[in-house]
């Protein structure tokens, strides 16, 4: 698409949204519901779709994207009515009469853009909050997963007109020419880096944002942790889509060398249980997205600490779930972001030191706690900076509508799902509505000190 098409369809929307058809509840259901009737219906497609782009099996990608997707629209069927009301606010009595309300109130055009990890889910779910609020949209998905993006676009153009919903692909070109244009809202998941970028074109247009960005985070397993569950669910959530899960655990942080060395052997055992003996060969664990991002992953790996793993397949882009023991904060791999299979294992002798490590760190997106102690963990969830977590399991916490999902710091800004994405799309107006039987003189000129006394008393 060229700029010259952005821009007319920027303002296309522009102008279908001031016909007012989108601030109505019904209009929105059926945005809605014909859009959970097309997911449906192209199942199978979406499924093919995120096979070729990541290799993704028909299981994991109905769990971590078009399950997750089809739940966003239920929850937001059977709520938005609600989420869309008027608030009534306590008024002082100094209005007296009047009565005080928020209005949730659309912000228009906006703009939503999404990676490649999870394509599908990290796309549609901003939009169903984005339409369940009232806006338009301009979706932009990834270069880097043409066949899902292809299927995104089927599937909007199907049952949603272009002047209300539109896929704009293609690649840095496409990305460059939205940002120049004036949107209302602007959603980006993504790199920090893209997102400092983002965030800097939306400015020029002092536009609100979203940031969903990511970060290392970190998984503390303590001496009192159940080993074999945390090996369990940690080799789930840092093997999921091969790693590249922007709250994957990034890194393991465990007590002292002989609780690590149990939970290293029970993760090996893990990864041979949820893989099989040649992962490689299993039909259901997927690659890496490119030769790029498979390059970097190599060069991470030092084979000199790697205890489990460590195989490749350049032809297939595909690296074995693999564990490096005995990782400090000055090797390769604990300098950025992962985004792979590959799992660095640390120890520690003070929860008041990992605190500390973590807290000096660029804040994550996510953190994870194995422990079976309550006061340990409440000084850890307490105490450390970080977007979202789970005490003793991993990622979960992201597939829920009834909370927020968002990073702190340099892992992002603003939050979705649910109730706070319906929020994170909405501007709420604060509105009193000033009755006209009775008008209270004490505010007007001239002034004495019978109104300043009333004044006083009516605003304490």
């Amino acid at each position: 698409m060229e700029q010259r098409e952005i821009r007319t369809l920027v303002n296309r929307q522009r102008r279908f949204f001031y016909t007012g058809k989108t601030q109505h509840m019904a209009f929105r259901e059926i945005a809605l519901r014909r859009l959970q009737i097309s997911i449906m219906a192209h199942e199978d497609e979406i499924n093919r779709a995120l096979r070729l782009d990541l290799g993704k099996s028909a299981s994991e990608a109905y769990m971590c994207e078009t399950g997750m997707v089809l739940a966003e629209i239920s929850y937001m069927l059977k709520h938005m009515r609600q989420f869309g009301k008027d608030q009534t606010v306590r008024t002082p009595l100094a209005q007296f009469a009047s009565r005080s309300f928020r209005k949730p109130s659309p912000y228009g055009v906006t703009l939503i853009m999404s990676p490649w990890n999870y394509p599908f889910l990290l796309t549609m779910e901003p939009l169903v909050d984005a339409l369940a609020a009232g806006n338009t949209a301009i979706v932009k998905p990834s270069a880097y997963s043409p066949f899902t993006s292809e299927i995104m676009a089927k599937i909007i153009s199907e049952c949603l007109p272009k002047k209300y919903v539109a896929v704009v692909n293609g690649g840095r070109k496409e990305n460059q020419w939205l940002l120049k244009e004036k949107f209302d809202y602007i959603f980006f998941t993504g790199s920090q880096a893209v997102g400092k970028e983002v965030m800097a074109h939306a400015a020029k247009h002092l536009t609100p944002v979203t940031l969903e960005l990511g970060g290392k985070s970190p998984c503390i397993v303590d001496e009192t942790a159940n080993i074999k569950l945390a090996a369990r669910r940690i080799v789930f959530g840092k093997y999921l889509n091969c790693g590249q899960t922007c709250v994957a655990p990034d890194y393991v942080l465990v007590h002292e060398a002989s609780v690590k060395d149990a939970l290293v052997d029970e993760m090996k055992k893990q990864i041979w249980k949820q893989f099989g003996d040649n992962p490689l060969a299993n039909a259901d664990y997927g690659r890496i997205v490119n030769e790029k991002h498979f390059r970097r992953l190599i060069g991470l790996i030092d084979p000199t600490k790697v205890v489990a793993g460590g195989e490749c397949d350049s032809s297939l882009l595909q690296i074995a779930p693999t564990i490096m023991d005995h990782v400090t904060f000055e090797d390769a791999v604990m300098q950025e972001e992962i985004f792979g299979p590959i799992l660095p294992v640390m120890t520690f002798h003070s929860l008041d030191a990992v605190i500390s490590q973590i807290n000096h760190r660029e804040h994550p997106l996510a953190l994870y706690m194995f422990t079976e102690s309550k006061a340990n963990a409440d000084r850890v969830m307490t105490n450390c900076g970080f977007g979202g977590g789970c005490i003793n399991d991993t990622v979960i916490h992201l597939a829920t509508s009834e909370m927020g999902f968002g990073g702190f710091g340099e892992s992002g800004m603003g939050a979705y799902h649910g109730k706070t994405g319906f929020d994170t799309f909405s501007h709420y107006k604060s509105i009193v509505d000033k009755k006209t039987w009775m008008d209270l003189p004490m505010r007007y000129q001239p002034y004495n000190k019978v109104f300043d006394f009333l004044i006083r008393l009516f605003m304490h």
